[in-house]
């Protein structure tokens, strides 16, 4: 025979063991005839602590972290019971669960056809949106208990039926189904945001600007952070209007996103300093600025190469702010790192610094291919104690030449290598990108290269990578 419900008492940290559940009964008892529940034990399942509550008051009172289910009457009045000055007023005509102090982490409620029955509910639902939700309701009222579910109830249950067995299973079966749609619910919200994160760095990735200068481009990029799109390397390349064309490849310290995030804003100002007209130790000085006024520490700082290629062609300046010098190879010739020994100290270490621009023959038919350090830093030989390093890149880049690679076909080649130098994923940055001179092509195209489309490779996934004119 079932038998009212016990009162709240305190238990003993000793009493409590793993697997216990804590139900918080929530009904009204006007005239003295106070809803039966069974007695639970643990010969039904799992021993199932009871507390009581006559409002809405108390029962967010009694509603402490250590609740696992809610047991509410749905005959509860809205007024809490009439239990004094201080009880809640539910509005009949709200619905749903996300009015009162349902934080960001409760499930989304729709509206219910029969709002006005259910808004204790829907209190209740608003105050406790972690925890799990049994309705009462009385035998013949199919159709409540049903909307009590599509409103937010985990379950719920008719008058009748409370026996041991039955409210038992249905907490257990309630508090197992809210941890599923709470689970569901994060799943789907992290998939949004890392759908959203892709989607916005995939479209702070460089769009090149070369339509007319009769240049070819490829470039590889892969973050050091995993499942990320974006790392602290960056570069650009754009066309001004007088002819120049202008690239650029530089590295912020550090691999998180905040150093992401910098990196960004360095190559969008880079861009609009050069759009602007400023070159060389102009550009870089104003470069340094926004580093130190945007960089999250003073120990940050950033390694830089820039190029500007005449409009001919045949010739470019070059400016380094402590990262390696590009890698040049003619038409015929094996490839060779450009000259290193006049560059500047990287951006945001010394506040009045200098930055020469160095000028280089390029020659008729070229290749420059512009790295980070990434590149070079990967470990090669027996039980990686060494690094690749620069004069280990120039000669795996020959080799590759030798063997006719070129554009697209050479920087995979030469990034899937280091990888396998590595013995796995690099943990740097890298970023490679490789411009391209040949007058046949050029005359063939009648002086200028077919429009390109824009696009990057990130993380060995082509998102639609600029193919050098064929």
């Amino acid at each position: 025979m079932p038998v009212p419900v016990p009162q709240q008492r305190s238990v003993p940290a000793a009493e409590t063991s793993h697997g216990d559940l804590t139900l918080l009964v929530i009904e009204d008892d006007p005239a003295g005839t106070t809803i039966t529940v069974p007695e639970l034990s643990a010969a039904a399942g799992t021993r199932v602590r009871i507390r009581t509550a006559r409002n809405l008051t108390e029962a967010a009172r009694l509603l402490t972290d250590d609740v696992d289910c809610i047991l509410l009457d749905l005959a509860l009045p809205l007024t809490g019971g009439g239990s004094g000055p201080g009880t809640p007023t539910v509005d009949a005509g709200t619905s749903g669960a996300g009015t009162g102090t349902a934080d960001s982490g409760s499930l989304p409620e729709p509206v219910s056809a029969r709002a006005g029955e259910l808004a204790a509910l829907t209190h209740v639902l608003g105050i406790a949106p972690q925890h799990a939700v049994l309705a009462l309701t009385a035998q013949d009222d199919t159709e409540l208990a049903a909307e009590a579910v599509r409103v937010g109830a985990q379950d719920y249950l008719f008058r009748g039926e409370l026996d041991a067995r039955v409210l038992s299973r249905a907490i257990r079966y309630a508090v197992e189904r809210k941890r599923a749609d709470t689970a569901q619910h994060q799943l789907t919200e992290s998939r949004l945001r890392a759908q959203e994160n892709a989607r916005l760095e995939r479209g702070l990735l460089p769009t090149p600007l070369l339509d007319g200068s009769g240049l070819s481009f490829a470039a590889r990029y892969r973050p050091g952070r995993s499942r990320a799109l974006l790392g602290g390397d960056f570069y650009d390349v754009v066309r001004t209007p007088d002819g120049t064309v202008h690239a650029m490849i530089g590295d912020v310290c550090g691999h998180g996103p905040d150093e992401a995030a910098l990196g960004v804003e360095l190559r969008i100002a880079w861009r609009a300093l050069t759009l602007a007209g400023l070159c060389g130790d102009e550009l870089l000085s104003t470069l340094q600025q926004v580093l130190e006024h945007e960089r999250q520490s003073e120990e940050i700082f950033a390694t830089l190469c820039t190029v500007d290629i005449a409009p001919d062609g045949r010739r470019a300046g070059l400016c380094l702010a402590g990262h390696p010098a590009p890698l040049l190879a003619r038409h015929g010739l094996p490839a060779r790192l450009l000259p290193y020994q006049d560059g500047g100290p990287a951006l945001g270490l010394l506040p009045r610094a200098r930055w020469p621009r160095r000028q280089v023959e390029l020659g008729g038919a070229w290749s420059l291919m512009m790295y980070t350090d990434g590149l070079i830093e990967g470990r090669v030989g027996t039980g990686g104690s060494e690094r690749l390093g620069q004069d280990g890149m120039v000669a795996m880049v020959n080799s590759r030449l030798e063997q006719g690679l070129a554009g697209e076909e050479l920087l995979e080649a030469a990034v899937a290598e280091v990888r396998e130098l590595n013995g796995g994923e690099l943990t740097d940055d890298v970023a490679v990108l490789l411009l391209g001179r040949d007058p046949e092509r050029i005359r063939r195209w009648g002086g200028s290269a077919p429009r390109s489309h824009p696009a990057s490779s990130v993380a060995g996934r082509p998102l639609g990578v600029q193919r050098p004119p064929l």
